[in-house]
């Protein structure tokens, strides 16, 4: 199945059409995306409010001794993983942008405005597109594990596709105009239904994928 907007037209009535609402906020989206990896929306949600109540402004949380933000964030997970990686992109944008405001990246082409993103320190293509997309509405498609699963077993991309790669074939694939219905589908689809160890062939409504696994056939009954 390589049709995207096929895709979508069979998932949207399972899982509810996604509307897109950016938020505006870019260097927020870029922090909670940080914080959002390898952890629940929830954990990372709760971690991002502890932040936020803890440090009164972006300048602070970049001044602060990094036990303070590894505190704040704790519920997160991975903390002494992340508040070194959080404050490290906060004096980063600092350092180029001293009102440590990101809302010029609306005005610059989208390319220079990811290869700015990208240029920060461990953001990669995936926090770049999620902080374009979902805090400014710009074309870029987000590939996190779940999309990247779901796409390589519906076939859109080559299953030894890198992750740098596959999001790049998968925006060249995929309609602008789609990106984010097909990033929320796809994650929906990935979590709910074409799970990593046990994917619900039997409930899916993309009949035409083609690593769908078939219901085991049952041993006929033993005579009486």
């Amino acid at each position: 199945m390589r049709d995207p907007k096929r895709i979508i037209e069979l998932l949207a009535p399972v899982y509810g059409m996604p509307v897109l609402q950016p938020s505006g906020d870019p260097l927020a989206e870029l922090i909670l995306t940080i914080l959002s990896q390898n952890t629940s929306d929830t954990n990372s949600g709760r971690a991002f409010i502890s932040l936020m109540r803890r440090f009164p402004s972006w300048r602070a949380m970049a001044d602060a001794p990094l036990g303070e933000i590894e505190a704040a964030i704790q519920p997160g997970g991975l903390a002494r993983q992340k508040a070194p990686r959080i404050q490290a992109v906060l004096r980063a944008v600092e350092a180029r942008s001293p009102d440590l405001d990101l809302a010029f990246l609306r005005g610059l082409p989208l390319e220079e405005a990811r290869a700015w993103l990208r240029s920060l320190p461990g953001v990669g293509p995936k926090t770049a597109a999620c902080v374009l997309l979902f805090s400014l509405g710009l074309p870029a498609l987000p590939v996190d594990t779940h999309v990247e699963r779901v796409a390589k077993r519906l076939g859109l991309v080559p299953e030894r596709t890198p992750a740098d790669r596959a999001h790049d074939l998968l925006e060249a694939l995929v309609d602008p105009a789609d990106y984010y219905p097909f990033h929320m589908l796809l994650i929906k689809h990935g979590r709910r239904t074409c799970s990593a160890r046990k994917p619900a062939c039997d409930r899916c409504p993309l009949l035409a994928c083609p690593s769908r696994l078939e219901p085991p056939v049952e041993a006929p009954a033993a005579p009486a």
